[in-house]
């Protein structure tokens, strides 16, 4: 029965294996990468973090030119701790037309059909070269590709469109959401609760502050969302965690709460943060310093993910389009890396294989008939970069 060439499934094999949660180190996932294009004779780079604990690679098959195409995936993945797994989930199993393990989907899959159609890649005669990029910390900040487009038109080719394979059943998504996150931090001064004057309660304070959220949240629901593509079709707002005080008689001295935002392609990500700031300063006048000057409260903004925006016509979107065999574009309501290379002004669509419905879950998977029309994709490609 048909399915994918075992170069794929292997390759699959050898990156599922490489345990790459975000919170560890994936240079020995690297290490094999450039080992791998080393033998195929692949010109590439190492683009390490500050800390030299994780690094991208960035490789090009082709002329050494401006204009080429970006294979954009990432190497790290969500931990698997507390979940139910049938199996090692760092064992790549190949069961039922399905290929099993963290990573499988989102995003091994992609990057291991990247590297498994290599050697096609060079057996083209390409006019325009097809870049792989690998990234890492893409599951928590996106900022794994930041040093690497920092050197494009420097000393790396500057791409003329990026293809993020994030798994879109090999839909073209031009559009996703941004995600910016915050740490709020109220900071009261403890006195008896039978004399509240005496201090300042941060846990009331920070209530105001979530009443407030709430209430920008609702505003962005009523404002919704005009292009009519998202779901939710709206810029949501969120509170997740909330902690504060220490005992039930006392004012407490600290309340901190996490929050975060996801707004539409459209909004002005500074918005938000102004709204919530100008509350911020009216509860420190009204409520947690109106017997004196106890208090004050910080804001840490933690992750900001700019949203991908449509650019109908790109070079990217026609690329994508083509080469997926569709003849429209959708959006996906989860952040990706595409955002970071738009706003650095080269146009980015996200396309891959497989499902995220099967993402972040035990006995996360990819099917074959999936990696077997990654296959295709890739064939379509090499035909698209023989053109100048």
């Amino acid at each position: 029965m048909p399915g994918p060439r075992p170069e794929t499934l292997d390759l699959l094999a050898r990156l599922v294996a490489f345990d790459t949660e975000s919170s560890k180190s994936n240079l020995a996932l690297i290490d094999f990468v450039c080992g791998y294009l080393a033998d195929l004779g692949v010109p590439h780079v190492r683009i390490p973090d500050a800390t030299g604990s994780k690094a991208a690679v960035f490789a090009t098959i082709g002329p050494m030119i401006d204009g080429g195409i970006v294979l954009s995936g990432h190497t790290d993945v969500v931990p698997v701790t507390g979940q139910a797994w049938s199996t090692d989930p760092f064992t790549l199993r190949v069961a039922d037309g399905r290929a099993y393990g963290r990573g499988a989907v989102d995003m091994k899959g992609f990057c291991a059909l990247a590297l498994a159609a290599v050697p096609d890649f060079r057996a083209a005669d390409l006019k325009r070269p097809i870049h792989i990029l690998l990234s890492y910390d893409e599951e928590t900040t996106c900022l794994g590709v930041a040093d690497t487009i920092a050197r494009f038109g420097a000393d790396l080719p500057r791409p003329g469109a990026v293809i993020v394979g994030e798994p879109t059943d090999l839909e073209v998504a031009d559009a996703h959401k941004s995600i910016v996150t915050y740490m709020t931090t109220v900071h009261g001064h403890e006195a008896h609760s039978a004399k509240p004057m005496l201090g300042a309660n941060a846990v009331m304070a920070a209530a105001d502050l979530v009443s407030e959220l709430n209430r920008i949240a609702d505003a962005m629901i009523a404002r919704g969302d005009a292009s009519g593509r998202f779901d939710p079709p709206a810029t949501t707002v969120h509170v997740g965690t909330i902690s504060g005080g220490t005992a039930r008689n006392i004012l407490p001295k600290l309340c901190t709460f996490h929050w975060e935002f996801r707004g539409l392609p459209d909004l002005d990500m500074s918005e938000i943060p102004a709204l919530f700031q100008a509350k911020v300063d009216s509860v420190l006048r009204e409520r947690l310093n109106r017997y004196g000057d106890y208090g004050h409260i910080e804001t840490l903004e933690e992750v900001a993910v700019p949203g991908l925006a449509p650019e109908p016509g790109s070079a990217a979107e026609h690329l994508a389009l083509r080469v997926a065999g569709r003849n429209h574009t959708v959006s996906v309501p989860y952040a990706t890396e595409a955002g970071r290379f738009q706003v650095a002004g080269i146009p980015t669509v996200v396309c891959g294989p497989g499902s995220i419905d099967q993402a972040h879950q035990p006995d996360e998977y990819i099917t074959l008939a999936a990696l077997e029309a990654g296959e295709a994709f890739m064939r379509r490609l090499i035909d698209e970069c023989r053109v100048p």
